[in-house]
């Protein structure tokens, strides 16, 4: 029985699960969008969630914790600069889960982890064609 269980081990040795949950976490916070299966992706989303929270407010005190669970500099400067300001606004629920199927081989349940206000590249396109499209209407009526 799963009596009082903490967390989901992965059939891993905990200095194993501690790197991959860092890599995940690293790339779900460079990519915005990663695809995992469903227990690692729960797994990811508990410690990415209370990283983003952390990054809502600049401080060095909470760089210097973000950057002991994360090593990569640029992905730590990312999250300050540009994903916690994003979600300022939010109370939590950062991400969201997307359930993509079973993996041919061995049944695993796939799915999409991803930041709540991620857009896809053709949405990112459209709306900077209408940015550009309203910016250049103001123009004309200022002239």
């Amino acid at each position: 029985m799963k009596h009082k269980r903490g967390f989901n081990p992965l059939e891993r040795m905990a200095a194993h699960r501690k790197a991959m949950v860092r890599n995940m976490m690293t790339s779900l916070f460079n990519k915005e969008r990663i695809k995992t299966t469903k227990a690692k992706a729960l797994e990811v989303r508990r410690f990415a969630e209370k990283l983003i929270t952390r990054a809502k407010v600049d401080s060095v005190h909470n760089r210097r914790i973000v950057s002991g669970r994360l090593y990569n500099e640029g992905v730590v400067a990312k999250l300050f600069t540009d994903i916690g300001p994003r979600m300022k606004d939010r109370n939590g629920g950062y991400t969201r889960i997307i359930k993509l199927g079973q993996r041919y081989g061995d049944a695993a349940e796939i799915v999409i982890l991803e930041l709540v206000d991620y857009k896809l590249e053709s949405e990112k396109k459209k709306t900077e064609a209408e940015a550009k499209k309203k910016k250049g209407e103001k123009n004309v009526q200022s002239a």
